[in-house]
């Protein structure tokens, strides 16, 4: 049988692809380069504050606001040695002695956080109450009943509740992919296929890390990028969570832990399929091998974001097959708006750099898809 097998393999494998029943064609390619603008002096500035520093992704939101106009005044945090390593990061930060300490400030304009996050929604309500603007890291709320609190409180007081979705916000080959989306060079899109692994780092991980009431579980936690990347792409105002799941495969020492997601979206602009995992092995050599695939009429995106496994080096890889050719870009030049258009949001009450009501969407659907998960 195995001889058989083999001996079809060859035959097949000689075959020319009309024989088949495929239509031969020759493929062109191109290679480019997408320039940056030339550097800008930010057009605003604000003044803004840091409360929380649970996580290490708060020095990315506090540098795309200080890239975009924002003077960091403000620090508040009872966690020692984080207070120590974002001063090192950012000499000269004052370090206020309470939470209230910076609410009551009138001259403080925003305040960002990444605080624990089941903790992050609470204070940003809090921070929206005493006039201020709030950018918290993701996800940016753990509840359904946390998100009703949040979209009440926005409605309110006319402050803006902003997320940052740094996988497609900071990361340069998601921006060009909006671009090209924009401007229709694939089409209508159809779907979204995100595919997120991440690395564990056990030994660096703190105790709410594995405790899925903190967190808020594996697809409300990092699955909150790719329902953001679902809901932009497509252009959805309208979205729902077709079927979901999650599992612990392999952590039994922490058994409330979530390593396995996957689940599928459908909205009014298109559909979407997601799965996360921590599975990322060592030997990759970054955190993750992230991919998104968008898929139009008239094309497809793909793009590696962070790794091309035995092709090119580094991140920020774009590939965009259409009627005429398979493009390669690399968008590793490609300028990042959000902290520019950001600072200009909060100075002008526009929303250029996140549409409110879709960034509390794609919360929404993490929600929803963590809420109804089949447990495996």
């Amino acid at each position: 049988m195995a001889n058989d097998v083999s001996r079809r393999s060859l035959l097949v494998a000689g075959l020319p692809g009309a024989a088949l029943g495929f239509q031969s064609t020759t493929q062109v390619k191109q290679e480019v380069t997408v320039p940056g603008a030339p550097p800008a002096s930010p057009k605003f500035s604000i003044k803004f504050a840091v409360i929380g520093l649970d996580h290490n992704h708060i020095n990315g939101i506090t540098d795309a606001v200080r890239r975009g106009g924002g003077e960091l005044v403000a620090v508040h945090s009872n966690l020692p040695q984080g207070l120590a390593d974002f001063q090192k990061r950012y000499p000269g930060v004052k370090v206020a002695s309470s939470e209230d300490e910076i609410l009551s400030d009138p001259g403080i304009q925003l305040v960002a956080s990444a605080a624990i996050p089941d903790l992050r929604a609470p204070l940003g309500v809090r921070v929206m109450r005493h006039g201020k603007d709030y950018l918290s890291d993701k996800p940016g709320i753990t509840t359904l009943e946390q998100l009703a609190e949040v979209r009440k409180t926005v409605k309110e007081t006319g402050r803006m509740y902003a997320i940052m979705y740094s996988e497609r916000l900071e990361v340069r080959a998601a921006v060009q992919a909006g671009v090209l989306v924009k401007a229709g060079a694939i089409g209508k899109v159809v779907q979204t296929v995100n595919l997120a692994p991440h690395q564990v780092n056990e030994k660096t991980r703190p105790d709410w890390f594995w405790d899925p009431a903190r967190y808020g579980g594996i697809l409300c936690d990092i699955g909150s990028h790719q329902a953001d990347q679902f809901v932009y792409y497509t252009g959805s105002t309208v979205a729902d969570v077709t079927a979901s799941q999650i599992a612990n495969v392999n952590w039994p020492q922490h058994p409330k832990f979530q390593d396995f997601g996957d689940m599928m979206l459908h909205g009014n602009g298109g559909m979407g399929y997601v799965r996360v995992d921590w599975f990322t092995p060592a030997g990759l050599g970054t955190w993750g091998d992230g991919r998104l695939f968008i898929l139009g009429t008239e094309g497809y995106i793909e793009l590696r974001k962070y790794a091309d496994i035995a092709g090119r080096p580094a991140g920020n890889h774009l590939f965009l097959v259409d009627g005429k050719q398979a493009t390669y870009m690399d968008c590793s030049q490609v300028d990042l708006p959000f902290g520019p258009q950001f600072v200009g949001d909060i100075v002008n009450r526009t929303h250029v750099a996140q549409d409110q009501a879709q960034a509390l969407l794609a919360t929404e659907l993490v929600l929803k898809a963590q809420k109804k998960a089949l447990v495996l």
